[in-house]
């Protein structure tokens, strides 16, 4: 039988989610957002599981978006797919930003993702192999096999959540490594140091 998945990803400036039942999406969501994923993620979830007259304990499986990202956001996703998966009883499967640009496309490509100060994230995929991702300013692009998915190239052929729940679909069944977050640079604030204490003399 085919699982039930809610899927989500808040790596971007959005919080996006979607519900795969039967091998169908029934039910998705892509709403554009700067900050305030946290809060609303949730319950974007339970207005789509509602929509498709589901409810969580219907689910079989959590699938959620790794990045590379936006470091908080990443974070926010991660952590709410953890949660539910513990809740419910039911296995968590993280998917990289990556995997999803490229869910959809036959053959060679380059996936790519929105990295702040001009950069990108990049990883290609030559139709066998996919080379470990990197980070490179967008006007300065390696050699890499066409097409560009993302970013300044082509658009990907799949909403992110939706392509998320069919990937995350696919590896139901087999073991799955816990989600973490997928980080490829350093968070822009890095946590502030205990100040070293003086001793007077």
């Amino acid at each position: 039988m085919a699982p039930t998945i809610l899927a989500f990803d808040t790596a971007a400036p959005c919080c996006a989610a979607a519900v795969l039942a039967g091998g169908d999406v029934v039910a998705q969501a892509d709403e554009q957002m700067q900050t305030g994923q946290a809060e609303r993620l949730m319950g974007l979830c339970d207005e789509l599981l509602r929509h498709a007259g589901l409810t969580f304990q219907d689910l079989t499986a959590i699938g959620v978006g790794i990045g590379p990202g936006n470091f908080t956001g990443i974070r926010i996703s991660v952590s709410a797919a953890r949660g539910l998966a513990l809740g419910l009883g039911v296995p968590a499967i993280g998917v990289s930003s990556f995997d999803a640009l490229r869910f959809g496309h036959q053959g060679p490509c380059t996936t790519a993702v929105a990295a702040r100060r001009g950069h990108l994230y990049l990883q290609a995929f030559d139709g066998t192999e996919t080379s470990p991702p990197i980070m490179v300013p967008e006007d300065a692009l390696p050699e890499h096999p066409a097409p560009l998915i993302g970013a300044t190239g082509i658009a990907q052929a799949h909403p992110i959540a939706v392509a998320i729940a069919h990937l995350a679909s696919e590896r139901h069944g087999t073991p799955q490594p816990r989600p973490a977050p997928l980080y490829l640079r350093p968070a822009d604030a890095a946590p502030a140091r205990d100040v070293a204490p003086v001793i007077l003399p």
